[in-house]
């Protein structure tokens, strides 16, 4: 059975409002301050809200869930001391949504933090939401470690694809593959790691490679790395169809290291700004705990 668009569910969840409009039009004429209607019309305008968030999730691949990448930037530990903050920081915004929030791999940093982090985030809509976080994460800090305690400047960068089911074909010639096996190097328990369980898959024609190595055996593995390379391809085939439709989209989708998207500045004011829409917030402590939806919301806005 094909799956609803996003189109016809918006229509079929403002139809269903128009109806209940309707319906609480005539029971407030006839009885205004009855607590039955007033509370009708506030979960009404609670649908309302929902209803308008989902117009703004337009994209055929909206409704998925997301791998989310992470990856720290030049400068050694501060970079990846920062790369480990934003990797909390996602983590914390998926549990505020109710998305299950999974660490497919992970490289620990030299001396503190991670070199990346690669997360499945499962959720109808996290990709939708997630999607515009793609790009550089700029950092301006008072440096933990620094004993001068001087200010210092880090960067990470983020890159998000959709977690595409079985319902979206894409073709994967096993000829196109080079995979290779390795022994695990992060958390997992002894299994993991006295085994060849790991798994790379790079596709020659595209040069993507995928790894995962935190499943408990090489099948598994092999599984979810074939899953996010079929995602890897998906989306970039869209963004090959966005580059054809409309070169500034598919110019947003770079990540160069000096274009950052947002800067997150803990010293010495504390304040957070996206570059792109503007928006701000000034309780930097709340970003970092995992309120991005303003941030978020502003980009599906545009």
């Amino acid at each position: 059975m094909q799956k609803k668009s996003v189109m016809e569910k918006s229509l079929n969840e403002l139809n269903l409002l128009e109806s209940e409009y309707n319906n609480l039009k005539e029971l407030y004429e006839l009885a205004p301050d009855d607590s039955d209607v007033i509370a009708a019309i506030e979960k009404l305008g609670n649908m309302a809200h929902r209803a308008k968030l989902v117009t703004l999730f337009s994209d055929p691949a909206d409704d998925s869930g997301a791998f989310l990448f992470i990856q720290a930037g030049a400068g050694g530990t501060e970079a990846q001391d920062w790369a480990q903050m934003l990797s909390r920081m996602y983590m914390r915004w998926a549990e505020r949504h109710g998305f299950v929030c999974d660490v497919v791999e992970e490289h620990p940093g030299d001396t503190a933090g991670i070199k990346n982090i690669t997360y499945r985030i499962s959720g109808v809509r996290a990709y939708g939401w997630l999607k515009n976080e793609i790009g550089v994460h700029r950092l301006v800090r008072i440096s933990p470690f620094n004993a001068n305690g001087k200010r210092q400047t880090s960067f990470a960068s983020v890159d998000v694809w959709p977690d595409i089911d079985d319902s979206i074909e894409i073709e994967i010639n096993d000829k196109d593959l080079r995979i290779d096996t390795y022994r695990s190097s992060g958390a997992g328990g002894q299994h993991v790691n006295k085994t060849d369980s790991a798994i790379r898959i790079t596709h020659i024609p595209t040069g993507i490679v995928v790894t995962c190595q935190n499943e408990r055996s090489q099948f598994q593995n092999k599984d979810m790395a074939m899953k996010m390379l079929r995602s890897r391809l998906y989306e970039l085939e869209m963004q090959k169809r966005a580059a054809a439709e409309d070169s500034a989209r598919a110019a947003q989708k770079k990540i160069e290291w000096g274009s950052q998207i947002r800067n997150y500045v803990l010293y010495p004011y504390r304040l957070v700004k996206d570059v792109r829409t503007g928006t701000e917030k000034t309780d930097s402590d709340a970003v970092l705990d995992g309120d991005l939806d303003d941030f978020m919301l502003a980009m599906l806005g545009k």
